[in-house]
């Protein structure tokens, strides 16, 4: 099953060999990214919102937003896993072969891998093929276009996007390749065999998401993306002045390298880093919130008090309500003590008053309902949800009762997203 945005977001680590790889590149484009983490904490550093309850409806809206198949956020997000996972299954043949070049006993490996520089520059070419294709889902062009993502490469492309592309640069073509990879790119390709290319695993990986209706359409597609960033590859290493070595010198400052042979480096870090998919998570990341959030301040804007009043006042101090508990899953009865906008301050009864508590209307409800059926749930009930998808609990009032089933309305959400479930999926 696919995490969510959220889950993959809060999974990012803070520190790794990806991490320290990229650091270790802040040097060719200075200050341009930041290793962001944790949903709430990357919302926090974008928007610059500090209000939990926004911060809470940014959170709803954007996960929302990422599991609409019109917004491409998913397929975004499953490119960058699969170009990356395709990757390292070809790094390792890499490796492999420069092993075998290197250690005359295992040079039978060098028999059976295919040659690294063919498959580093069809790796480089496929990257920017899907850097491409996501660039265009995120921003809504319909289709593929190669000049429309050259021109914003060349204006508009920062943070993880922007030091995505500079790694592409340094460990996919300076370092594996030398510092004439763009026309050692260009001669392997023209000279290579159509079927090196259809046949390369990382090809066929991501074959179905290239434009085209046949190999031939592909292959051109591929070399359009390549043609198109070439310019701004080029001018990236004459601006910078980086080279194989000068690469390898900041990477030895984050992790010990062993071996100076920038072949085996080269192959090593492939084999052992996920930058694509990383710092992608990220750009969908950012992408995502900022839309959210520009969604989120319209709609205050539009209706700025109403629901936060109707809020304060259907909870009063003194009042038994019941409160749910995220880490126990379950409601237990409380008391209001005090009401401050639409947070309640709680005792809870029985307990002492070192569990008393500031909570947010999402987590309380009345605990008196007339009328209830066999499992203790009546109409107009507020209820927890659990999504298998988001492995998480969303709030929710129930509608409607048949049987063991119940028609639930999210808190929050349009109708449009209105459900029957079963009584083991709420609480």
């Amino acid at each position: 099953m696919d995490k969510s945005i959220i889950q993959l977001v809060d999974e990012l680590p803070s520190d790794n060999i990806t991490v320290k790889v990229l650091q270790a590149l802040d040097y060719v484009a200075p200050g341009q990214w930041q290793n962001l983490v944790g949903f709430d904490n990357t919302i926090r550093a974008i928007t610059g919102e500090t209000d939990a309850n926004v911060i809470q409806r940014i959170r709803d809206r954007a996960t929302s937003l990422y599991h609409d198949p019109q917004q491409g956020y998913q397929t975004a997000i499953k490119l960058y896993q699969t170009i990356d996972k395709a990757d390292t299954a070809i790094a390792t043949a890499a490796l492999a072969n420069k092993v075998g070049e290197k250690i005359g006993f295992l040079s039978f490996l060098s028999n059976i891998t295919p040659k690294a520089d063919l498959s580093q520059s069809i790796d480089l070419l496929l990257k920017i093929a899907v850097e491409i294709i996501v660039f265009c889902k995120l921003n809504g062009i319909p289709q593929p276009n190669p000049q429309e993502f050259a021109n914003s490469l060349a204006n508009n492309y920062q943070d993880a996007s922007l030091i995505r592309m500079v790694a592409l640069v340094c460990l996919d073509g300076i370092l594996p390749l030398g510092p004439d990879f763009l026309s050692k790119i260009q001669l392997i390709i023209s000279g290579a065999d159509s079927n090196a290319i259809t046949q390369n695993p990382v090809f066929q990986a991501i074959n179905n998401s290239l434009p085209g209706n046949n190999p031939t359409d592909k292959l051109g597609f591929i070399n359009q993306g390549f043609n198109s960033v070439q310019g701004w590859m080029n001018n990236l290493v004459s601006k910078t002045g980086i080279t194989p070595q000068s690469i390898f010198s900041h990477l030895g400052n984050f992790i010990q390298l062993a071996d100076d042979n920038l072949d085996f480096v080269a192959a090593f870090l492939d084999q052992s880093t996920n930058y694509f998919e990383h710092t992608g998570i990220q750009t969908v990341a950012r992408k995502l919130i900022l839309q959210a959030h520009t969604l989120v301040k319209q709609e205050i804007q539009t209706q700025p008090t109403k629901p936060l009043q109707n809020n304060i006042t259907q909870y009063k101090v003194s009042e038994k309500v019941e409160v749910w508990d995220e880490e126990e899953e379950d409601w237990y009865e409380a008391s209001i003590e005090k009401v401050q906008d639409d947070q309640f301050f709680v005792h809870y009864i029985g307990y002492g008053s070192s569990y008393n508590e500031w909570v947010g209307e999402d987590d309380i409800r009345t605990g008196d309902y007339a009328a209830t059926d066999d499992n203790g749930y009546a109409v107009g009930k507020k209820v927890k949800c659990w999504s298998e998808d988001e492995e998480t609990w969303y709030t929710a009032t129930i509608e409607k009762i048949q049987g063991h089933q119940y028609f639930i309305h999210y808190v929050g959400y349009e109708s449009s997203y209105d459900e029957w479930v079963n009584a083991d999926d709420i609480c």
